[in-house]
């Protein structure tokens, strides 16, 4: 099988995200796509991120009508900041047959240098960026392949802000997102702009 793994702080998952995820899946001739939300972000200042729980959750709502995609827990479960190198290794040893392709947002690309063990991911994976608005894919590294996909500029960023603002955001998420975020009242609070 042909796997690809998404991961991301997902905080909320938006439309931009699963249309990233089926583009890949049909271009790249993927079986199925996991999507892997982060416990605690990396490289990210940790304000206002909804809690793991909330965004596993919001993930697997959003993706319940795709047969082709699904929601590890693995980074939530193992807690503390989640490094690449450890979730690969995990995915590695489970699926030992199958050819797995790591797919990022061009957006991430700029923090490829700080990645822990780079070398050995590289060596593990197929390491997929695609194209995201106001990213473009210059001066891409040669170990990496670059897909790209249909512009949608959309950010969870503007959806926190929408939320916190009392704006509507509805359409930039699934509509079981959007009921999920308005229930939980989540992103009230307009920190982390």
């Amino acid at each position: 099988m042909k796997i690809g793994i998404l991961g991301g702080t997902f905080n909320p998952v938006h439309i931009g995200h699963l249309i990233l995820a089926e583009e890949a899946r049909e271009k790249l001739g993927l079986d199925k796509i996991i999507f892997v939300p982060t416990f605690i972000p990396p490289h990210k200042d940790n304000v206002n991120i909804a809690s793991p729980q909330d965004r596993l959750k919001m993930l697997r709502l959003a993706v319940a009508s795709n047969r082709y995609f699904t929601v590890s827990d693995i980074e939530v479960k193992r807690q503390g900041p989640s490094f690449t190198i450890d979730t690969l290794k995990a995915f590695k040893a489970k699926y030992s047959q199958d050819e797995l392709y790591f797919i990022i947002g061009s957006d991430l690309l700029k923090y490829l240098e700080m990645w822990k063990d780079l070398k050995q991911i590289l060596s593990m994976v197929k390491f997929v960026a695609a194209t995201r608005p106001g990213y473009p894919l210059e001066q891409i590294p040669p170990y990496i392949h670059t897909l790209p996909i249909r512009a949608v500029d959309v950010s969870a960023f503007e959806i926190r802000q929408c939320a916190a603002e009392g704006k509507s955001f509805g359409y930039l998420v699934a509509d079981k997102v959007f009921d999920y975020i308005k229930k939980k009242k989540l992103y009230k609070t307009a920190q982390g702009r």
